[in-house]
């Protein structure tokens, strides 16, 4: 029998050659999304739906787990986090869920998927959800199938879809952070209207030519640490990173002219996932080792660097001016104050994506409840436009005028990336606690922002978070870095914080 070390490297290799075939899908995923004309999306389905297949039968060949029991029976699988017990550990995870599933199911996900996210486009194009709904049915029937084959205990059949983007979560632990939340967030909201103030906000809504926007946030992303010699900013009808391997991350955007901080935090945020991506260990790659650990996690670095910094008062009394002498017709009368006012302004919106840091998880957790309910089946899909515009006026207290600012607005469910939503919330949460060790740790982070310094934070995320792989569970991640349990209380304080001060309150 080989020895230990020549297993391991076989069921390296193996897990290596999985995730190269997986990249090449990603590339095509993502010319899907920013360059693909019109005309070739049945094709691109079917290749992509092929890809998918090829993906799953390497990644579930009866080698892989030959060398799995091999290694489990070698007694070098520790309980500890050393490489090869991770690595078995995590790849033993990926192949138990992998080999549930049938290649048809598999390939047929990515078929519709990938044709159901262009229906979306054109449907929210036109406003018009009985476009898409036809897709969204066998999606969300394909999801439900794939959430009773992978479905353990006595939870809801969801916990298997929300165990695929954030390990170790379920229904029951995600409402045990999110209520509490949610009536912080509700009083919070209640205090901020009942304070009269009302920030300038038509400034943001002047003229700023989408060229000097692109130009903006590229140098931006720059200064704070994100390498556009392994990485790329384009165009997308709803922004993403993608991380097809060492050395090449994509970003995207979506750009208005009346409308800055739709594209700028969109990058930010992008941004936030690419510096991630590129913390990775790039020699293990291919590895559990080389991997993000969860969508939870990869959410509190796009949030940290979108909120905690970039929309920070010392991250603007660093880049305001050089913004003003970028847009001095837009912000040659708008002091700092003002314009730090209004990109914190906080209020009911419609889109999740430009809504503020308060009402942003309430947006998470209108989703959460109905992905719960269409998988369930107690919410049919053709009721979803008037379940969700019932909610949100009883959450926002607005009517939606169209599906393109309700139902319609997010790609997510196009993609079958149902189980995902709550990861947005959870990643907050993780972001303000990961953000406030970092202060104990690196000292006066503010000053170091007013002077453009990005790096003590950046380098310390890269050996904390990024470099460590799938070495850790999401939430044993957080325990070894911080000492601390997942709670929604460091957001709060952050929170309560930072727009009690805006506000006068």
């Amino acid at each position: 029998m080989p020895d230990v070390n020549t297993l391991y490297q076989e069921l390296i290799a193996e897990l290596k050659q999985v995730s190269l075939l997986g990249s090449c899908a990603g590339v095509l995923g993502w010319d899907e999304q920013t360059y693909l004309p019109p005309g070739g999306v049945e094709h691109r389905a079917n290749q992509l739906s092929l890809l998918a297949g090829m993906v799953h039968e390497r990644a579930t060949s009866p080698r892989i787990g030959e060398l799995l029991s091999s290694l489990e029976q070698s007694g070098k699988v520790a309980d500890d986090n050393d490489d090869l017990s991770a690595n078995v550990r995590e790849a033993r995870r990926s192949y138990d869920r992998a080999v549930k599933l049938p290649r048809r199911l598999v390939e047929e996900l990515s078929r519709v998927t990938s044709l159901g996210q262009q229906a979306w486009i054109e449907a929210r194009k036109k406003s018009s959800f009985n476009d898409f709904l036809p897709w969204l049915e066998q999606i969300v029937t394909l999801k439900r199938e794939q959430a009773i084959i992978l479905a353990t205990g006595d939870g809801p059949a969801y916990d298997a879809l929300l165990d695929e983007f954030e390990t170790g979560a379920t229904t029951a632990s995600v409402k045990a952070v999110f209520d509490p939340l949610r009536k912080e967030l509700v009083e919070l909201a209640a205090a901020i209207r009942e304070s009269g103030r009302k920030p300038r906000t038509d400034v943001l809504k002047r003229s700023y030519p989408v060229d000097l926007q692109k130009k903006f946030a590229i140098e931006a992303a720059k200064k704070i640490g994100f390498s556009f010699h392994d990485g790329r900013l384009d165009v997308a009808a709803h922004p993403f990173c993608s991380g097809m391997g060492p050395g090449d991350c994509r970003l995207t955007t979506r750009y208005d002219e009346h409308d800055f901080p739709q594209a700028f935090f969109g990058v930010m945020h992008e941004v936030g996932h690419g510096i991630y991506e590129q913390g990775l260990d790039r020699s293990a790659y291919g590895t559990p080792l080389g991997e993000t650990v969860s969508l939870g996690i990869h959410e509190s670095q796009s949030r940290m660097w979108e909120n905690f910094v970039g929309r920070s008062l010392p991250f603007w009394e660093h880049f305001y001016a050089p913004l003003q002498q970028t847009f001095p017709q837009a912000l040659g009368d708008v002091s700092l104050d003002e314009f730090y006012a209004a990109i914190n302004t906080v209020g009911s919106s419609f889109i999740r994506v430009e809504s503020d840091e308060v009402t942003y998880n309430l947006h998470i957790m209108l989703r959460f409840e109905m992905e719960q309910q269409l998988i369930s089946g107690s919410l049919k899909c053709s009721d979803v436009p008037n379940a969700w515009n019932s909610q949100f006026e009883h959450d926002f207290g607005l009517k939606v005028p169209n599906d393109t600012l309700g139902c319609l607005q997010d790609i997510h469910w196009s993609g079958g990336l149902i189980g995902y939503f709550p990861t947005y919330a959870l990643g907050n949460m993780y972001a303000a606690q990961f953000f406030a060790h970092a202060q104990k740790e690196l000292g006066d982070l503010a000053a170091q922002f007013r002077q453009c310094e990005f790096g003590p934070l950046k380098n310390w995320l890269n050996e904390k978070i990024h470099k460590p792989g799938k070495r850790y569970t999401p939430q044993e991640l957080l325990f070894h870095v911080t000492g601390e349990r997942l709670s929604p209380t460091p957001l709060i304080l952050h929170l309560t914080k930072k727009f009690s001060s805006l506000y006068g309150m």
